[in-house]
């Protein structure tokens, strides 16, 4: 993401403009738009003609709108984003008040205007137009006859490539046909790992399976990288690490990310620290419960002791259509910095967010336990 421009007044109201720069790009810019916010952008609107004679026809003309968000669309396979409003400024084409879509598109400019620019808004453009965020891991998650390329970005799990193959049983004496189903299985997956998998960018590989698929596949991967002089796969080498998952489906990524060899090799990487806080959530849970609380009214209830040692928050509660809800969890994050804890936010296009939603999208880990959480813990219990 490229800023372009950035007109923030004191009282927080102003616009910035931006270019969005790679599908990612996107993503972010799905969480900066709000409904009420003033965007301007170019696109395209089919207009209505008549000529001299009486006859109607209709073309489509490039035209630069400004519009009043109503609805905003994100969609996360194909990476595109629709705003829909009423036009804020006539123009020869579009009448004011009148419905239109903006279709937002890489490498083409739009301006957001907002009447309150809340830290955590500043902070994703912040983030966005920071070059060190960038997709720098990619994962193979496998089993026999099925695998999924995923590149994890430091806001989303991506995933580029689905194969999946169906493999015959072994038979005694009988192993061509397993051999060869398991031969054009792993062909696949290489070709998907050459065709989305950007080695200038991508630090490190992660080959997870259960068993012994992901040795079999890496061994199998660079013989015939040797056969045919794969230059790329060969430099490349290095970048692989083979790490267990349970299974070949995508959430087994989380059990990746969370092995210790890939922690030290991320460890620079925001999508590792992501992990890393929700797995020390959930072990503090585990052997010091008193020391970990979820739900809006415990984590607040834990702020107002200054007892918050990382707080874990999800950005689909900055999404909130509610003001005022949405509101509440800027004050909360500002809240926690200013007692000196650590913020974590999760995006919920990612492994570790999907998780974290299903424990309301907020959680923290506490310095020191706070009584008031188990008494109301055991008044709600008394109440059921």
């Amino acid at each position: 993401m490229k800023l372009l421009r950035k007109d923030i007044e004191k009282d927080n109201a102003g616009q910035v403009t931006l270019v969005p720069e790679e599908p990612e790009d996107m993503w972010h810019t799905y969480n900066l738009v709000q409904v009420g916010d003033s965007l301007r952008a170019s696109t395209i609107r089919k207009v209505q003609t008549e000529s001299a004679t009486g006859s109607v026809g209709s073309s489509r003309v490039r035209t630069t709108l400004t519009l009043c968000v109503e609805a905003v669309d994100f969609d996360s396979q194909a990476c595109q984003l629709r705003v829909k409003g009423t036009n804020l400024q006539e123009n020869e084409y579009v009448k004011m008040g009148a419905y239109h879509t903006i279709e937002l598109e890489p490498n083409r400019q739009f301006t957001l205007a907002k009447k309150q620019w809340d830290s955590v808004v500043l902070e994703r453009i912040e983030q966005a137009c920071d070059p060190a965020w960038s997709a720098d891991v990619a994962a193979v998650v496998m089993q026999e006859g099925l695998a999924h390329v995923c590149l994890v970005t430091p806001s989303m799990t991506l995933t580029r490539a689905k194969v999946e193959v169906t493999i015959p049983r072994k038979r005694r004496g009988h192993c061509g046909q397993h051999d060869r189903a398991l031969e054009r299985f792993y062909d696949q997956v290489v070709q998907a790992i050459q065709r989305h998998v950007h080695f200038d960018v991508v630090k490190c590989v992660l080959v997870a399976s259960p068993g012994f698929v992901r040795e079999q596949f890496c061994d199998y991967m660079f013989q015939q990288a040797v056969k045919t002089d794969n230059k790329v796969l060969l430099e490349n080498r290095a970048k692989f690490l083979q790490v267990h998952a349970s299974s070949g489906h995508k959430y087994s990524l989380k059990e990746a990310l969370c092995d210790p060899a890939v922690a030290s090799r991320l460890a620079d990487t925001r999508a590792a620290g992501e992990v890393k806080a929700l797995d020390d959530f959930y072990k503090m849970l585990q052997h010091e419960p008193d020391r970990a609380c979820y739900g809006l009214r415990h984590v607040e209830k834990a702020n107002e002791a200054l007892a918050i040692d990382t707080l874990l928050i999800s950005d689909e509660l900055f999404r909130h259509q509610d003001v005022a809800a949405r509101s509440r969890y800027v004050r909360l994050v500002d809240s926690v910095r200013e007692s000196a804890g650590t913020v974590r936010i999760f995006s919920s296009l990612h492994v570790s967010g999907e998780q974290l939603s299903q424990l309301t999208g907020l959680a923290a880990v506490l310095r020191f336990p706070v009584p008031e959480l188990s008494d109301q813990e055991d008044s709600s219990s008394e109440e059921d």
